[in-house]
């Protein structure tokens, strides 16, 4: 066989696997699903508000009026179309210099508006541009409605405490609870 007969035999070769690659079928497209789950856990709602906080002095037939600081509402739950109420009570001022001077128990509470939101939901404060009275029955101070996920609302309510004439000079102490559901 002459050489010339030997490259003409592999170039016949190479060309004929070519075309067959070329022209050969294609294998069937084949394909795997993985169904695939996870779960998003949901937390819970709380609601944190300052350890203590000093309104100030003020004389007798006047009037004392502060901020509280920041009360923040948290919902953690990670609902949809959820809603939470945050509300606040207080206990009579008793005087603890005097312990038996008439307690005091004309206090307002005004939440304003929200200093900070977040999350989606509609936030409303419960006195947005006046105040009411503040007992020992709990008022709303902030609330979210149609909530999606995690949200959480913070507010600096105003405080005023009326004296009475008749007060009795000293240090007042009374609680101011906020609670969340």
């Amino acid at each position: 066989m002459s050489v010339r007969n030997s490259l003409l035999a592999k170039i016949s070769i190479t060309a004929l696997a070519a075309t067959w690659m070329i022209t050969a079928p294609a294998g069937a497209a084949t394909a795997a699903d993985t169904t695939t789950t996870f779960t998003v856990s949901g937390g819970s709602i709380g609601i944190s508000a300052p350890a203590s906080k000093g309104l100030g002095t003020g004389a007798a037939a006047g009037t004392i009026q502060a901020a509280l600081g920041a009360v923040t509402a948290t919902d953690n739950r990670a609902a949809l179309g959820a809603a939470w109420t945050a509300t606040a009570a207080t206990t009579a001022f008793a005087n603890s210099t005097t312990p038996t001077a008439a307690a005091i128990t004309t206090v307002t509470y005004s939440s304003g508006t929200a200093t900070a939101t977040s999350g989606t939901a509609i936030f409303l404060a419960g006195q947005a541009t006046g105040a009411a009275a503040l007992t020992t029955t709990p008022l709303t101070a902030y609330s979210a409605s149609f909530t999606t996920g995690n949200n959480s609302a913070t507010w600096n309510p105003n405080i005023v405490v009326s004296l009475p004439a008749q007060a009795i000079a000293g240090d007042y102490t009374g609680t101011i609870t906020h609670s969340v559901l």
